[in-house]
């Protein structure tokens, strides 16, 4: 017997008429873009009780929380790097609510904890994250986080005497940070939470045991919402990176020695590319698309003029380049085949001289290194492998695992394949399906997909408990490697790209078809799902082709593509989406902007739709809109309702209790849509 399905609240429409590029576009509850207002807090506790009155009946859903618990009650492992001979992380134990700041002293050394967000009595969303240490071993950076938020506090811990310091910066943003050589003082960018100039973006010097008020503001980049100001340094200078997000993106790039009192030396000035520089010793290197869709590596040096001239190191090639870090006198480049990583190894004069050991179907993440030797940390996983961390040795020449998440699944008992399908267009889109091996055979099956299709993300093998949970239960997971990505060079990315973004749509629809031609599943068994850029994905699947879909789980979404500009800091995704501020961005962003493709009298699939407060990356306004359109506009019995949490936000930093049920909630609800044995 199904959850218990009523009646969703009634939402009152005030429609609010703009002409746009000489378009009439109409918005029926902007009112509810008001997070603070009474009329919208008194509509998100309705819309939780009706939310809560079909979860809470959803038969089977505890013994769908007991599997999810045995799945997410592990000891976990993140945020790793490593100083000197130490290495410093966070750790969960099985049944914390959250991690805690590890230290190890060697690789073959004692775990010894340095903070436990616990101790700070501030209740079970409060979190905290290493991010720098200091170069005499002595201080640890830390940040804290309340729920899902992106911004934090920082503070300092004096490592042998567990002791926090009076330093540390306010409520905010964090643009970047270093350490003094002689670890007496640091230099930050910060963009507080409240400030009397808030769009003042400067670096500042501060020394320890001084009050924040007097720190020396060392570099300018000017008043405006528009510029973003990050820094960088390595043992003797400082770098800062101006972007200013204009009608295109421009960057400048300046250095100084941490020593000098001198103004910064410009060496970028106004550049209309990509320019992603990293100081190493006596080197400036950087990442740039400068005459290299793909990404090139190159060296920044001055001639007796002064003038700076670009040598390449690692030249652009015909995959684009995924990542890449500096170990010692050593680069490691990251890259993608199609959906294989491959990291290939150079010298500062872009000779290859090795390649780290990979697996094919294996994601691997580069994700530290010690510039004092040639130490690489590395992060693997596969649809079928939970996360597993490793050490890497150009000397030996072998992975070395460091920690691994135990995660009671049995990967024997499942395999993948890959298929292709053609797109819209004609072009041939490959696809990953994973499931138990006689659900791979063949046959129709309850099936759940979900891809990316944006920022040049590429989709490749990754472990998830959302999908460990479905699969057990017989279902297909199909994983489309749709354009948007980089699995085929930066073409792929482009060809999903700001006013192409409809390809995206198109590869990700023709999928689902394929899907459902081949026998694979049927449309009353298919559901998707997707967060962030996914969600906004899933969204507009649902709305062009509802008939498709049985269920679709959207979380985090961008929906409102008319105004997502308007809010937070989102104007810095105009490069990706463009804005409605230009006529050829409005007219790509209204053909598909799932809000406004909601049609009245059609029957939509059931949807769950999340988001939270905290979230200040994908405005929680965009769901709520988009709950009270659906809910309106659809007449289907199916449930639409909106799953929505005080704490929830962008950041993957929730209490484990809390992760615990909203996977229950999500795997309730499609086990429940796609009639799964629980």
């Amino acid at each position: 017997m199904p959850g218990v399905i009523s009646t969703p609240p009634f939402s009152v429409p005030e429609p609010v008429a703009e002409i746009l590029h000489g378009v009439t576009v109409e918005d029926p509850y902007r009112w509810l873009e008001d997070s603070n207002s009474l009329r919208t807090r008194s509509w998100i506790q309705e819309q939780t009780r009706y939310g809560r009155t079909y979860l809470d009946n959803i038969p089977g859903r505890e013994s769908i929380r007991k599997r999810i618990r045995e799945f997410l009650a592990v000891e976990t492992y993140d945020s790793l790097q490593k100083a000197g001979n130490r290495y410093f992380f966070r750790k969960r134990l099985p049944d914390q609510e959250q991690p805690c700041i590890y230290m190890r002293d060697g690789a073959a050394g004692e775990d010894e904890i340095l903070l436990d967000p616990a101790d700070r009595k501030t209740g079970k969303y409060t979190a905290v994250k290493p991010l720098r240490i200091s170069p005499d071993g002595q201080l640890l950076l830390y940040e804290v986080k309340e729920g899902g938020e992106r911004t934090a506090t920082f503070e300092c811990l004096d490592i042998a005497n567990r002791k926090t310091l009076s330093d540390g910066l306010p409520h905010g943003y964090l643009r970047g940070f270093a350490f003094a050589p002689d670890s007496r003082s640091f230099y930050y960018v910060h963009e507080p939470g409240i400030a009397a100039r808030p769009f003042h973006r400067a670096a500042y010097h501060h020394v320890l045991d001084t009050a924040l008020r007097e720190d020396r503001e060392i570099f300018s980049a000017g008043n405006d919402e528009k510029i973003r100001l990050c820094l960088l340094s390595d043992k003797t200078r400082l770098g800062f990176v101006v972007h200013r997000f204009l009608e295109k993106t421009r960057t400048d790039f300046y250095i100084k020695p941490f020593a000098s009192d001198e103004s910064p030396e410009i060496v970028i000035e106004n550049a209309d590319y990509r320019f992603s520089p990293r100081l190493v010793p006596g080197r400036i290197l950087a990442l740039t698309d400068s005459n290299a869709p793909n990404l090139r590596i190159v060296e920044v040096r001055f001639s007796k003029r002064g003038d700076p001239q670009w040598v390449d190191v690692v030249p652009e090639s015909d995959l684009r380049i995924n990542g890449w870090l500096v170990a010692g006198e050593r680069l490691f480049v990251s890259y993608i085949r199609e959906t294989t990583t491959h990291i290939l190894i150079f010298d500062f004069e872009g000779k290859r001289t090795g390649e780290l050991p990979t697996c094919q179907d294996e994601t691997v993440r580069l994700l530290g290194s010690s510039h004092d030797g040639d130490e690489v940390l590395i992060e693997t996983e596969s649809l079928t492998e939970p996360i597993g961390i490793f050490r890497y040795s150009e000397n030996s020449g072998k992975r070395m695992l460091w920690a691994k998440r135990n995660i009671p699944f049995n990967s024997t008992k499942y395999g993948h394949i890959q298929v292709w399908y053609t797109s819209k267009d004609g072009t041939p889109i490959p696809m990953f399906l994973m499931g138990r091996r006689d659900v791979l055979d063949g046959g129709a099956h309850p099936t759940i997909m979900t891809s990316y299709g944006g920022y040049g993300v590429s989709m490749t093998p990754q472990f998830s408990v959302f999908v460990a949970f479905l699969v057990e239960r017989g279902c297909l997971f199909a994983l489309p490697n749709i354009r948007g990505g980089s699995e085929f060079g930066a073409s792929w990315h482009n060809a999903a790209k700001r006013r192409n973004r409809q390809t995206a749509y198109d590869d990700f629809l023709c999928a689902a078809e394929w899907l459902i031609k081949t026998g694979r599943s049927k449309p009353e068994h298919l559901a998707i799902f997707g967060g962030s850029n996914s969600g906004l994905l899933v969204a507009a699947a649902m709305t062009q082709r509802p008939e498709l879909f049985r269920a679709v789980v959207c979380i985090a979404p961008l929906l409102d593509m008319i105004r997502y500009h308007l809010f937070d800091a989102a104007h810095v995704w105009k490069d990706e989406f463009g804005t409605a501020d230009d006529p050829d961005d409005f007219s790509a962003l209204a053909r598909y902007s799932p809000y406004h493709q909601v049609r009245r009298g059609v029957a939509y699939p059931s949807t769950m739709i999340v988001s939270g407060d905290a979230d200040r990356n994908c405005n929680p306004l965009h769901a709520r809109k988009m709950t009270a359109r659906l809910q309106a506009a659809t007449i289907s019995d199916h449930p639409i309702f909106l799953d929505y949490r005080t704490f929830r936000g962008h950041s993957p930093v929730l209490p484990l209790s809390e992760r615990i049920e909203a996977l229950t909630d999500r795997m309730a609800f499609l086990s429940d849509q796609l009639q799964l044995a629980t």
